[in-house]
């Protein structure tokens, strides 16, 4: 069953055009990969999804129900959490407060024992259950990352947009990571995912769509996409397997 649905979305910043007649759709329970060179327009369609920009054309929809110009508080009560590639969390509260913020704010607003119980059970799900204590400012970039991840969770998502998640891990990192994803895909999460690391978003989705200059110009299973001439000349070339 189709969950999310962007049709021929387009956003404009003055006479430059960001994404231009973006159509594609998310299903339940599915994994979505979104790849392109910089400036290709991923950034801005994650913008549109999460409620941080409103579309100029067209609409995205969430079961069926426009949320295309919704507030991202709004989004994010639909349904729809999202992580950034320069990960914000409140410095100076604990991981286990940040997690605990986003579950009484989020989409099912829970509080008191529930609250504190399910914040424990996404620390260790991420691995910071020993961190859970530590400020936010005192974490490592991979730790912050999966905090990040973390409140995301907390408020319940049927879609979690992920935003370079895998961005500045090492190797080792970032095979533990790619595992976490899998899980919370088995778990009934859908993602739709942008990521820079090619052969992991290969490894991951089952389809991907890619963007170039704001266009869509490919969309499909892994292999196909690969190979299609478009694609390799406008981001792939020859992608790097990994070490």
């Amino acid at each position: 069953m189709t969950l999310l649905e962007v049709e021929r979305v387009s956003k404009w910043f003055g006479g430059v055009r960001a994404v231009h007649d973006v159509s594609f759709t998310l299903e339940e329970g599915d994994l979505l990969g979104i790849m392109g060179p910089n400036g290709s327009g991923k950034t801005t369609l994650f913008n549109l999804i999460a409620g941080a920009l409103a579309p100029d054309t067209g609409h995205i929809r969430l079961r069926g129900r426009e949320i295309g110009g919704r507030t991202p508080h709004r989004v994010c009560a639909s349904g729809i959490a999202r992580t950034f590639q320069l990960v914000r969390p409140f410095r100076d509260l604990t991981a286990r407060e940040n997690v605990l913020v986003r579950r009484f704010y989020g989409r099912a607003r829970h509080g008191g024992a529930e609250a504190f119980t399910e914040s424990e059970r996404l620390l260790r799900l991420v691995g910071l259950e020993e961190r859970a204590d530590t400020p936010a400012a005192h974490l490592t970039l991979v730790d912050r990352k999966r905090l990040e991840l973390a409140r995301a969770l907390a408020t319940q998502p049927q879609i979690l947009l992920l935003d370079e998640f895998l961005a500045g891990l090492n190797p080792a990192e970032t095979a533990s990571a790619m595992t976490l994803i899998r899980e919370l895909l088995a778990s009934g999460i859908a993602i739709l995912m942008v990521e820079h690391i090619v052969w992991a978003l290969m490894d991951l989705c089952r389809r991907l769509v890619v963007l170039s200059a704001g266009e869509k110009i490919a969309d499909g299973p892994p292999e196909a996409v690969a190979a299609d001439p478009a694609v390799v000349d406008a981001y792939l070339g020859a992608y790097p397997a990994p070490a």
